[in-house]
């Protein structure tokens, strides 16, 4: 690979002081270059980006970010519980602690709502967004919101979220990582576990906070989704894998809102770039081998 598109595998640890504790982020390439903040899955960390980030072009500020409860970032105090909003506010103070008045977002799996919801917020801000196998938002039904919702707060109640966390030795913590997300490698699951979990006397622990699990998402309809798609200014680039995320055997998402939600995108957003990329010569050329390149460390869920 040419020296346009590399950049140095090591990565340098950033903390960002916040009401309940820290935020804990890596950090790659040029400080003083354009910020790209990166926002993982739901249950992963930053460490999903540790095989990208050395493809993508060089002459960026990489932030890769643990969200409150995931990775090494505080958990919230005893008595909390977690919402899609907070991790909204992960992101806006991560970009507020960071300075910059104009960055690039890339996200996957629950990293692309909030992608796409800062983008809507601060169309001022987001100069770039970046969605990988994902369509930016995920519209939900009426009905299924509400008994999701509900689940939510039974789930919550009826849980004891003070229990002592269960510790295993690190072959049952990557076979339980491994049955999970299926899609995954050794290889992959040993890297997300290397900031996903710490050591205890009797063992391995993840390090992610339990109540991550009960945490329901906003109730977005299509038609809530593509208003938001209007106020959105930034450059958009959606990557859709032909067998991920999106795809309608390992997702209950209607195939037919993608197809809206795509052709919205190309409606409000003149600058999207196509969803299968050409063989061209612009920097994020990496993108167009992702699927192939087996270097990525996704959580499909």
């Amino acid at each position: 690979m040419s020296s346009q598109i590399e950049v140095s595998a090591h990565s340098s640890e950033l903390r960002i002081n916040v009401p309940w504790g820290h935020l804990a982020a890596k950090s790659w390439g040029l400080r003083e270059g354009q910020l790209v903040l990166c926002l993982h899955g739901w249950l992963d960390n930053a460490n999903s980006f540790n095989k990208l980030i050395p493809l993508l072009p060089q002459g960026y500020h990489y932030v890769a970010l643990d969200f409150t409860g995931h990775g090494l970032s505080s958990h919230k105090p005893p008595g909390a519980r977690y919402d899609f909003i907070d991790f909204v506010i992960d992101a806006y103070k991560a970009l507020v602690a960071l300075g910059r008045e104009k960055v690039t977002v890339l996200g996957h799996s629950l990293g692309k709502c909030l992608c796409s919801f800062l983008a809507s917020i601060y169309p001022e801000i987001i100069e770039n967004v970046i969605l990988l196998d994902t369509y930016g938002f995920y519209p939900q039904s009426s009905h299924i919101f509400i008994s999701h919702f509900k689940d939510s707060i039974l789930s919550y109640v009826c849980t004891d979220v003070a229990q002592v966390q269960k510790t295993y030795t690190p072959g049952d913590a990557l076979q339980r990582l491994l049955i999970a997300n299926k899609s995954l490698t050794v290889e992959s699951v040993k890297i997300l576990l290397q900031r996903g979990t710490k050591e205890m006397p009797d063992g391995l622990t993840f390090t992610r906070d339990p109540r991550i699990c009960l945490m329901s998402m906003p109730p977005l309809t299509l038609e809530l989704c593509c208003h938001m798609m209007k106020t959105i200014q930034a450059n958009v680039l959606a990557i859709i894998a032909s067998d991920g995320l999106m795809s309608e055997k390992e997702n209950q998402f209607d195939p037919r809102d993608g197809t809206i939600l795509l052709s919205r995108w190309q409606e409000y957003n003149a600058c999207l770039f196509p969803t299968v990329l050409p063989a061209c010569g612009c920097e994020w050329k990496p993108f167009c081998a992702l699927e192939q390149c087996g270097k990525c460390v996704w959580d499909y869920q």
